[in-house]
């Protein structure tokens, strides 16, 4: 994919509006996939969702050794950021969060990588089940 450069707009302009629009297909494919997955398999489970962030993370470390240096596919940095920041990042962020373990791991940082697993999944859900408690707060009927 070839992504044109406007010389009003600047090479950082330029970035942000291609994970822009990455972003947004993402979206839009979690959204379709959960909904496809939900209908076929139930809502039991979230079975979309798992399947988004599995995917997410297949594509995410297929691009991102593909398009490295030693990858078999040249790409631009604006190609890589659309694709691993805006298409993976609008899909699940599970995906770069996976990477960055990964990259952690191959660095030989194990305790960092396991730290990263650990902290990002109790902390994750500490801070939803807060979201939850403060929302449940302000949603409560006023006294009066």
């Amino acid at each position: 994919m070839r992504i044109p450069r406007d010389a009003r707009l600047g090479p950082s302009a330029v970035l942000y509006a291609w994970i822009a629009v990455g972003s947004g297909i993402g979206g839009v494919a979690r959204f379709w996939c959960a909904e496809i997955s939900a209908r076929l398999l139930g809502e039991g489970f979230p079975w979309g969702i798992l399947l988004v962030n599995v995917a997410g993370s297949l594509l995410i470390g297929f691009f991102f050794t593909c398009s490295g240096p030693n990858g078999r596919l040249a790409v631009s940095t604006t190609t890589r950021q659309f694709v691993m920041t805006g298409l993976c990042g609008g899909y699940t962020t599970f995906s770069a969060f996976s990477l960055d373990t990964l990259n952690l791991m191959r660095d030989g940082r194990l305790f960092a990588a396991g730290a990263n697993v650990v902290l990002s999944l109790a902390l994750c859900l500490l801070f939803v089940w807060l979201g939850h408690v403060l929302a449940a707060t302000l949603n409560r009927p006023a006294r009066g």
